[in-house]
């Protein structure tokens, strides 16, 4: 009906008709048939258009199970992530089965029947960190991560599993437990001191008791975390540029294309290098920044609104991904010349991770001065990266974006979930973020402290570490 992949086929029980669910095929023709009964062609779930709802029938669950057991069989490949869907929409996946309790958890549940219920205003998920001697750097990026759907929805499901020959210094066992104290429901700040102990035992450069910087220290987390982590999904095809399928690298890493373009033979050299985050530019330091704006005027790019004179994140992408000629004094030897020329560097996107870190370059350290840049940087809740892939460069003209229609880049869009602030100067700081708990829904949280915020709080911040998650790829 659309030509299109990935968007959840289904298949009519009354005649040979087969039709996708998100762009609501399906359900014209259920309409239209009055057929009222279609099978989910990836789980085997059965929907019914009159309840608006999938049904539960435990013989056809059977089914279902002992299709996707033959389809298995027959791939050479197992699907890994999170579920089947998640495996169709990325990529990555892991053979999934049902989970069924066993006498015992049956027993647990007749004794404890009481459920938590999940509300737009349930605060499950929201809990202050104390502060354990100026490690407020730690707590902004603790929230962040505890936050992090994907992450959230790996350790809540129990799906670590430790080969650490000691699991007391499992970094990755450790925030398995942070998760179910985040969740448990309970309302008094946590006190992280075996996290804290273990970032210290693990990461020697941020032990002691001095201000850190937040952005170091989630590099640091996210590397130990993925050392810590690698048994879990053992032997798997990675499908991302660090050629590792656990967790932290599917969700996390992305691939950053470089390609140096000769000056006299045109020929390109093409590298492709992981990365966890993209470090910004901002005006005001000593490096210089192109350009402020698309324009002088007004307009909106990416959702954002540009004043006049106001630097957005869309701007610091653009300069971040513009060709830069690497003069004379930087010349590298062509592979087509076979001599030394001087070149062009370009860096583009080729691989978007799930979730992507922007850390704007707020600390400058050089020989002659160590100062905190203040500049305000515009950002959006939800952002487009396709002007930025590599696949985008041929549309890309003199520093202007061709923005293909909104159908064709839709695994590109991302959606803002946490922000990490710095308040203060280089000698003395303060760390804070604010984390989105539901959709449309923030919280500040400053150690043990977390309040209500608004979106306009949110976006009026300074803004240090930006975190955006796929869109398509979010359960809320």
């Amino acid at each position: 009906m659309c030509g299109a992949h990935l968007n959840r086929l289904h298949s009519c029980l009354y005649c040979v008709f087969f039709g996708c669910f998100t762009k609501k095929h399906i359900h014209e023709h259920a309409k239209g048939k009055r057929h009222n009964l279609a099978i989910d062609l990836l789980y085997g779930g059965i929907y019914c258009f009159m309840c608006q709802d999938y049904i539960y029938d435990k013989d056809m669950e059977q089914v279902a199970k002992e299709e996707q057991r033959k389809a298995w069989k027959l791939q050479a490949f197992t699907p890994a992530l999170v579920s089947p869907y998640q495996y169709a929409m990325t990529g990555v996946g892991e053979k999934y089965s049902t989970w069924e309790p066993t006498k015992r958890e049956l027993e647990l549940l007749r004794h404890n029947p009481k459920r938590r219920k999940i509300t737009s205003n349930c605060t499950i998920g929201l809990r202050g960190l104390i502060n354990l001697g100026n490690t407020c750097f730690m707590n902004c990026i603790v929230q962040a991560l505890t936050h992090t759907p994907l992450l959230r929805d790996f350790f809540l499901s129990d799906r670590h599993k430790c080969e650490m020959q000691s699991p007391n210094s499992c970094l990755v066992c450790e925030m398995s437990t942070l998760f179910q104290e985040f969740y448990s429901g309970h309302r008094s700040p946590h006190i992280p001191y075996r996290l804290l102990h273990l970032v210290w035992t693990h990461a020697r450069h941020l032990a002691g008791y001095e201000q850190q910087d937040a952005h170091e220290f989630l590099i640091a987390a996210l590397d130990v975390l993925h050392r810590h982590c690698k048994g879990d999904d053992n032997g798997k095809k990675a499908n991302n540029p660090n050629h590792c399928n656990c967790i932290i690298d599917q969700i996390f890493t992305g691939g950053l294309q470089s390609d140096v373009t000769c000056q006299v033979c045109h020929g390109v050299s093409t590298t492709i290098d992981p990365f966890w985050d993209i470090s910004l530019d901002l005006p005001g330091s000593s490096t210089p920044f192109w350009p402020l704006s698309p324009g002088s005027d007004g307009g909106v790019v990416n959702g954002e609104n540009h004043v006049s004179g106001t630097t957005t994140l869309t701007d610091c992408l653009r300069r971040f991904t513009r060709p830069e000629h690497l003069g004379s004094s930087a010349k590298i030897k062509c592979s087509g010349c076979h001599s030394y020329q001087e070149s062009t560097k370009q860096l583009t996107m080729k691989k978007l991770p799930i979730v992507a870190c922007f850390h704007l370059k707020r600390f400058e350290h050089s020989a002659k001065l160590r100062r905190k840049i203040t500049t305000y940087v515009s950002f959006p809740l939800e952002l487009d990266m396709t002007p930025f892939m590599a696949s985008s460069k041929e549309s890309r003209m003199n520093g202007q974006y061709l923005q293909p229609p909104d159908n064709l880049n839709n695994d590109n869009k991302y959606s803002l979930f946490a922000v990490v602030n710095h308040q203060g100067t280089l000698e003395s700081g303060h760390y804070t973020s604010f984390i989105r708990q539901h959709k449309d829904q923030w919280f500040k949280c400053d150690d043990a402290i977390i309040t209500k915020a608004s979106i306009k709080d949110v976006l009026d911040s300074e803004g240090y570490l930006l975190f955006y998650h796929k869109q398509f790829l979010e359960y809320e």
